[in-house]
């Protein structure tokens, strides 16, 4: 069986862009609606897992993506009064294996540039703000204008989106993200410093943006969700001196930035549809699936959800291929989660306890070698490899 869809993707984001260049490379006709005048990324710094590294040379980017990011051979957290290594992941030893550091703009060209080579239609300034599923197929509302029918209808418009029925648990937490040009030479490690679970400063070496020649560096800082008017009500200033205080590594870059303006309000939330599909509509990303970026797999979650359903959706009706996507997904979503929820409070979290576990148990347990091998395939993303990832037989699934 061969058969072309008429497929809409909602949303010019990291998955929906993915799904788009995979899906029209299939031979389908795709077509992409994003609600910004001209597609564009929204956020920080992000890590490419090996995992996601592979569904990007999936997409034929794999080179474009590397001569923009920067390798990460290592995740260090340091305890700010004791000075002692509280986090310490190594990817590989040989560092044949690694994460790939990118500001979420680089990712968003090697993706759109897919997209875009693949011969999928994106269409600007078109929000979607509903969806009616009609005899005739799937219709997208945008403002008073119908579009449509279509096969099959992805939503991948992220965290706000209005076709999807999750509704997350906001986190307590949320942090600040800004972007420097690297002050020393870049590092291949990415570091953050920790004060209790309450307090937590990071360095993200993220490469290039494109059409730029200087490296930069995201930074972050953990912020309760409700602190943001308290803290741009203060003196920026007195945010520097504290964060240098807290880790004197941190102030090169900190003196780089000038106002408070210089650092974005990132809010995070959990939540997890039971099931991302409904009748010619699926789910993708952050409209599927939500979580803390502790773990450092929500932009590779949502290049798995693309990869995922393109191969379901090979030689298949599309209820047979939302059936297998749904199923190849499930666990390693419901696991990472999982994890997601149980690892977060240690490090963004009002509790006292936490931490002291974190310093003393977590850390010294973890260099076990069964235990680092085990955290190695979680950061990775690999812990469900055996039959439930995008690039397992989907005859597993059934």
């Amino acid at each position: 069986m061969s058969t072309n869809y008429n497929i809409a993707v909602a949303g010019a984001g990291i998955g929906g862009l993915a799904a788009a260049a995979f899906l029209a490379r299939a031979g389908h006709t795709v077509t992409v609606y994003d609600q910004f005048d001209a597609p564009a990324p929204v956020g920080s710094g992000l890590v490419m897992q090996p995992i996601g590294l592979m569904v990007l040379n999936a997409l034929g980017v794999g080179d474009r993506a590397l001569s923009l990011g920067n390798k990460i051979h290592d995740m260090i957290g340091i305890e700010s009064t004791s000075g002692r290594k509280v986090l310490n992941v190594t990817y590989d030893k040989n560092q044949t294996r690694f994460g790939l550091a990118m500001h979420r703009a680089s990712l968003f060209d090697c993706v759109h540039y897919a997209a875009v080579e693949a011969g999928a239609n994106i269409i600007s300034a078109t929000p979607i703000t509903a969806t009616e599923n009609r005899e005739t197929g799937r219709v997208l509302f945008s403002n008073e204008t119908d579009l449509g029918p279509f096969d099959l209808v992805i939503d991948g418009s992220g965290v706000d989106s209005p076709l999807s029925p999750m509704n997350p648990i906001p986190l307590s937490y949320g942090a600040l993200w800004g972007v420097v040009d690297t002050p020393t030479e870049p590092s291949t490690t990415l570091a953050q410093c920790y004060r209790k679970a309450s307090t937590m400063v990071g360095i993200l070496p993220v490469g290039f943006l494109p059409n730029d020649s200087k490296h930069k560096t995201a930074l972050f800082w953990s912020l309760p969700r409700e602190g943001l008017n308290e803290w741009r009500n203060a003196p920026f200033s007195d945010w520097q001196k504290e964060a240098a205080t807290l880790w004197p590594t941190f102030a090169p870059y900190a003196d780089l930035l000038t106002d408070h303006a210089d650092l974005t309000m990132a809010k995070y939330s959990h939540g997890t549809l039971r099931n991302p599909t409904d009748d010619r509509l699926a789910f993708i990303g952050d409209a599927a699936h939500r979580t803390s970026p502790q773990l450092g797999q929500g932009a590779n979650m949502a290049l798995l959800d693309a990869m995922a359903l393109a191969q379901a959706l090979e030689h298949k009706t599309v209820e047979m291929a939302l059936a297998d996507y749904a199923a190849i997904r499930r666990w390693h979503v419901r696991i990472y989660q999982i994890m997601s929820r149980v690892f977060t409070p240690f490090y963004q979290s009002d509790s006292t306890i936490l931490p002291i576990l974190r310093d003393h148990l977590l850390a010294p347990v973890s260099g076990m070698p069964i235990i680092r091998t085990i955290l190695q395939k979680m950061v990775s993303g690999e812990l469900t490899s055996l039959g439930q990832l995008a690039n397992s037989d989907l005859n597993a699934s059934r």
